[in-house]
């Protein structure tokens, strides 16, 4: 019996072009046919979920901005007014943002909060905001056991909304210096991993630095061990990226990550269960000097480098546009036969 990937090569080479004239974009609608196990696959529906929380380590003065940031930059994708909206739209996404642990008080009710389509909202909190994981876990084993079980039934939304490929988006001041210190943890290189985030000076990088080594140092987590690190160092969002990465196994929906912080969590989520992977596409390489040697660690070739470092899912929306005109492209040529074209035989030159 034909294997899909046999026969999903076999339907791009019996389209009206030289074989292989595609390049990566033949790749890319193989991995898809792979992941959905239909010959060609189809991408009709899309959805970026944007994971929204605040991180403890804020405290230790490594961000340039104050934590209420991350509320009101929610609020503004919520109205339509951030990067992400303009880059989602205009690739035909919808956005799914998750309230997973914004400090302060709850959101206000419904509908007074405006919110502008194809944006939606879900409240998913764990709690406001991880704790200082330079003095103390950052979770308890309770608050991580349900932020990626929260991840996984997100997952499930994913599947039940009919989306064929998802994206995930990170928002939170202070999130690099969590993504560094787990993977501090996980055996990488301070050196490596830990950069100016949103545009710090070389004496609060220095500090920056410091802080994430000597966390990494307090919690001890073994370096193999996604969820201890997410438990120790991590927090409620991305606790509930990892589920929400692990959940997708089995449901025939792809993942396009974004940058360095969703690379982290992912990151976690291979530690827990490598076959990640198979479903995942690196939607760009991001600015931040960390995010390279981790895609590369999971063996992901981002789809572009357009030198961004936005978060918000920015870069992963563009990745999966571009997936999926390969995919747009094996679905609507001709092939040889049906545009009385005489095919090559199998040459792989020009025209």
């Amino acid at each position: 019996m034909e294997s899909i990937t046999s026969a999903m090569e076999n339907h791009l080479n019996n389209l009206t072009k030289p074989r292989g004239s595609l390049g990566n974009l033949e790749d890319y609608c193989v991995k898809m046919a792979e992941i959905q196990k239909q010959v060609p696959p189809k991408i009709e529906k899309k959805g970026v979920y944007v994971f929204a929380g605040d991180h403890g380590i804020a405290a230790e003065g490594v961000s340039l901005y104050p934590q209420e940031v991350t509320r009101q930059m929610l609020l503004n994708i919520l109205s339509g007014g951030a990067g992400i909206n303009a880059l989602a739209g205009g690739c035909g996404w919808e956005i799914i943002t998750v309230d997973a642990g914004v400090l302060g008080d709850d959101f206000p009710p419904d509908n007074q909060i405006q919110i502008k389509p194809p944006c939606s909202f879900l409240r998913e909190r764990i709690r406001a905001s991880s704790r200082n994981s330079l003095r103390e876990a950052a979770m308890s084993a309770a608050e991580t056991g349900l932020a990626l079980e929260r991840g996984r039934m997100l997952a499930k939304d994913a599947a039940e909304r009919g989306f064929d490929m998802t994206a995930v988006g990170d928002l939170g001041i202070g999130n690099t210096s969590t993504a560094a210190a787990m993977l501090v943890a996980a055996g990488f290189s301070a050196a490596d991993v830990v950069d100016r985030g949103t545009g710090i000076d070389s004496a609060m990088l220095e500090n920056k630095r410091r802080v994430v080594e000597e966390a990494a140092r307090r919690a001890n987590a073994p370096g193999g061990d996604g969820e201890a690190i997410l438990r120790e160092l991590g927090s409620p969002d991305f606790a509930m990226m990892a589920g929400f990465i692990l959940g997708l196994e089995g449901k025939g929906i792809a993942c396009v990550l974004d940058g360095f912080p969703v690379t982290s969590a992912a990151y976690m989520a291979y530690l827990i269960n490598p076959g990640i992977r198979k479903w995942l596409f690196a939607g760009h390489l991001s600015k931040v000097a960390g995010h390279k040697p981790v895609l590369e660690r999971m063996g992901l070739e981002p789809i572009v480098n357009l030198n961004m470092r936005l978060g918000e899912g920015t870069g992963a929306v563009i990745g999966g546009h571009i997936v999926e005109l390969g995919v747009l492209a094996a679905r609507s040529m001709a092939s040889f036969a049906d545009a009385h074209v005489s095919d090559s035989g199998g040459a792989e030159e020009k025209y």
